[in-house]
């Protein structure tokens, strides 16, 4: 059955982004957007689409909720040995990108990653949900598996084994910390003339804002 992709349009009419509002901080424009995302109650609101690059140069991209937005980094929190985790101990370099359907709004970032501090991923995994916790223990991410049944036979095992304990981080799972040094905002207009700005970071410290056309 063939779907008539062509004739699915919308029209964006819910807003602008004017240059004389945008601030210096590309950081407090971003949280603003994110604050109305949540107030809005939009559909996972720290869903965030994260983009690496294999060592072969083949890109790939999963999603993500970001956990953190501290010291000007954006902070979420994955398997070590996953795919995404290898590709990034190969190549730091990574996407962001935030959409936001109710508002018709993008915001679009590239950055570096680095592992966060083990003492700030062990205070993060014991907040998780218990269910959460094992789960991470027992899931070799990205790895294949036999089936469905054989992993939830490891999560009641591993479950079993910390009855009245705190159950502590596997070595193989924390937090990325991204450093921006590119972030785009993009806000759906009437006729396709989007409003789109981008910030670059410069050697100073500060931030270059540039209109790009839609």
């Amino acid at each position: 059955m063939e779907i008539n992709l062509a004739g699915i349009r919308q029209e964006y009419t819910k807003g602008g982004l004017k240059e004389s509002e945008l601030p210096d901080n590309p950081l407090l424009l971003f949280n603003r957007w994110l604050q109305e995302a949540i107030d809005a109650k939009v559909n996972e609101p720290t869903a965030v689409v994260v983009g690496t690059v294999s060592p072969e140069g083949q890109p790939s991209t999963r999603t993500v909720l970001l956990k953190d937005l501290h010291n000007g980094k954006f902070i979420f929190y994955t398997n070590y040995e996953s795919r995404k985790g290898r590709h990034l101990a190969n190549n730091p370099h990574v996407s962001l990108s935030f959409i936001w359907h109710q508002l018709e709004r993008q915001v679009h970032i590239e950055g570096i990653a680095a592992k966060v501090p083990a003492h700030e991923s062990d205070e993060y995994f014991k907040n998780r949900p218990y269910k959460s916790r094992i789960g991470a223990r027992i899931s070799p991410q990205s790895q294949p598996i036999k089936s469905r049944m054989q992993l939830i036979r490891n999560f009641v095992k591993e479950a079993a084994q910390w009855i009245g304990k705190e159950v502590e981080r596997p070595q193989q799972w924390g937090g990325y910390a991204v450093t921006p040094t590119r972030i785009e905002f993009w806000q759906g207009r009437p006729n396709r003339l989007h409003d789109r700005f981008l910030y670059t970071l410069q050697k100073d410290g500060t931030w270059k804002v540039t209109r790009l056309a839609p």
